[in-house]
């Protein structure tokens, strides 16, 4: 079995409102959908409901806030506890990553409002919070003079410290100095980037 996140914004074999919440997959060639619909909780669509576990287990990587799943009839498919959330002040997040993608800042226009709207991933660092996932929410956030997001405490490994770090000696040290750039440069510089550490990393 294959899963594969669709990272396009356009797929006729999808919702749009799902694809501008990076929610769709494929699973072996086949389409399924998980759409967002509070902070919690989520609706699965797809032909064979013995793959939603595994696809939940997918979806979680990226969006561990959300811990009820339903399929299309609303029976509850799977349920986890859930996490604590914390309001965290703008200015206490070490961003991980060093651009932002404009086509996916027009994309969370669509689905995120208020500062309540978002919340992400972050890593206590220091006296500070490092950001694991979410970066184009939290620029989003900075753009609309949001001061204060929510957000989960995760764990990872040594690689978004070492982001963490690469990021500081790139003079960025919160979410406002994250460097906004066109998809084509997002998918040169950010791509390339995490190309060669990849390649450092293995020759370790």
């Amino acid at each position: 079995m294959k899963i594969q996140r669709i990272d396009t914004y356009s797929d006729t074999r999808f919702s749009q409102k799902v694809l501008y919440q990076h929610g769709c997959f494929l699973i072996d060639n086949s389409p399924y959908e998980i759409e967002i619909i509070s902070d919690f909780e989520a609706i699965i669509r797809g032909n064979d409901e013995r793959l939603y576990i595994p696809l939940i287990e997918e979806f979680r990587f990226y969006t561990p806030h959300i811990t009820k799943f339903y399929n299309i009839r609303g029976k509850l498919i799977k349920k986890y506890p859930l996490p604590q959330i914390l309001n965290i002040p703008i200015e206490q997040i070490q961003p991980s990553q060093f651009y932002v993608d404009q086509d996916k800042i027009t994309a969370i226009r669509n689905f995120i409002h208020t500062p309540y709207d978002i919340i992400i991933q972050v890593m206590p660092y220091k006296d500070r919070y490092i950001s694991l996932d979410g970066h184009t929410r939290l620029y989003y956030a900075v753009l609309n003079n949001w001061n204060t997001i929510r957000a989960i405490i995760d764990t990872t490994d040594e690689t978004a410290l070492e982001f963490a770090q690469e990021a500081q000696s790139r003079n960025i040290y919160s979410p406002k100095d994250i460097i906004l750039v066109s998809h084509r440069e997002y998918q040169e510089k950010w791509n390339h980037f995490c190309d060669d550490y990849l390649k450092k990393y293995d020759t370790k």
